[in-house]
């Protein structure tokens, strides 16, 4: 498929979204918090309800027509999976819950069977807690060791501390592609280029990337990706790790159940092949559906697009905030997706997002399941702005006259 690279029809986008269309307390909603999760587009909500009222039945499990035609379609969007990421085969594409189920699958999975005590594993200071917390439980309890990679004051990477952190002992670098608070657009390809010469595994948790810029996983070269489906305007409950074969074939199920496996007797258990053993029990089936009508959304409108639109919309965003006086944006990256978090000096972040709410603008506040970030920033929490493909320079407006309003009143 040819990228379109066509400017958005920004008008016709908004009239996708149903949700734009109602009120935030008693004002037209501006949605500002697509980093957390994004609104639905009708082709969504439609292809999953077309499912449950005209096609729906378990999968891989029943004989009969309407069973055979779900499985099918379920299959169907492993390989739309892989090629919406560029991965090398639909077998590298497991279904699970969202970001923090495949980052847990990995570290339980992989870990359990390739790390020992004393092995390292690299994260970073602006990690989100699903990609820190699963590598500290490892830690617990097979008694890895976690090494930090700093962050700059401008919220970047510092690449020279990365290199410095290696050691023969050194087994997996585990880093988000965008940071959720910061913004911030790692050098992902570089930083597995790196581990690799180092003989170790990288973990990629691409939730705030994929929504917003082409991700290709063959070009990157990293040995695990996830993300989730609802921040890429389709359903919650569904996500997807995506796994270099060769790891995923010598890894051990997370879970057991039905679905996953070939035979059972007591005396012994034979595993489907992956990506199947990974996935135990009846899935989110509809949700896997709401998947594929989410990308083929994407992929009309067109990732370069996307990308474009966003961009521009965040450096408009930027220099508006900039402009009011004692407000202070965390993260100044100079590559960055539409994420914006700050501080208003002499207001808390929680006040903030009061009255924004108030003004009809749906707003996150808070330390956005980061705290390290914030504990970097010597911050107790900021205001998140987080753009998605319907925003408008009108929305960015109505976001600054609800922030002046907020100085007004805290004055």
């Amino acid at each position: 498929m040819i990228a379109n690279t066509k400017p958005i029809d920004i008008l016709a986008v908004r009239r996708d979204f149903p949700l734009l269309s109602v009120t935030n307390r008693n004002k037209p909603v501006v949605y500002l918090d697509s980093g957390s999760s994004a609104q639905k587009p009708q082709s969504v909500i439609n292809a999953m309800a077309d499912f449950y009222r005209t096609g729906y039945a378990n999968i891989h499990r029943g004989i009969y027509e309407l069973s055979e035609k779900a499985s099918q379609h379920y299959e169907n969007v492993r390989a739309e999976v892989k090629t919406f990421i560029n991965a090398k085969s639909a077998d590298e594409i497991v279904f699970v819950r969202g970001t923090t189920e495949a980052i847990n699958l990995v570290a339980h999975s992989f870990g359990r069977t390739n790390l020992k005590a004393g092995d390292e594993i690299l994260v970073s200071e602006m990690e989100h807690h699903s990609n820190i917390v699963p590598w500290h439980l490892l830690r617990e309890q097979i008694g890895v060791i976690l090494k930090v990679i700093p962050i700059t004051d401008d919220g970047e990477i510092n690449m020279d501390a990365y290199r410095a952190l290696f050691s023969p002992r050194t087994k997996v670098v585990a880093i988000t592609q965008a940071s959720n608070v910061l913004g911030t657009i790692n050098q992902i390809k570089l930083m597995t280029q790196i581990a690799h010469d180092h003989d170790a595994v990288v973990v990629v948790d691409g939730a705030q990337a994929v929504p917003h810029m082409p991700v290709d996983v063959s070009d990157l070269d990293c040995d695990f990706y996830a993300f989730s489906a609802h921040k890429l305007y389709g359903p919650s409950g569904v996500g997807v790790l995506y796994g270099k074969q060769k790891w995923l074939e010598q890894m051990q199920p997370y879970q057991g159940g039905g679905g996953m496996i070939e035979s059972v007797t007591f005396e012994q258990i034979t595993f489907a092949k992956s990506p199947h053993k990974f996935e135990a029990g009846t899935p989110d089936i509809a949700g896997v559906i709401g998947l594929s009508a989410a990308m083929k959304y994407i992929d009309t409108i067109g990732k370069e697009a996307i990308f474009t639109h966003e961009q521009a919309l965040l450096h408009y965003t930027q220099a508006k905030l900039a402009a009011i006086p004692g407000l202070r944006i965390i993260g100044t990256a100079k590559s960055k997706v539409g994420v914006i978090s700050f501080v208003l000096e002499g207001i808390h972040p929680h006040d903030i997002r009061t009255v924004l709410d108030h003004e009809g603008i749906a707003i996150r506040a808070g330390h956005h399941c980061a705290q390290p970030i914030m504990q970097r920033f010597n911050v107790p929490a900021t205001v998140r702005v987080s753009l998605g493909i319907y925003n408008t320079e009108k929305d960015i407006d109505a976001l600054v006259d609800a922030i002046q309003l907020t100085k007004r009143l805290f004055a």
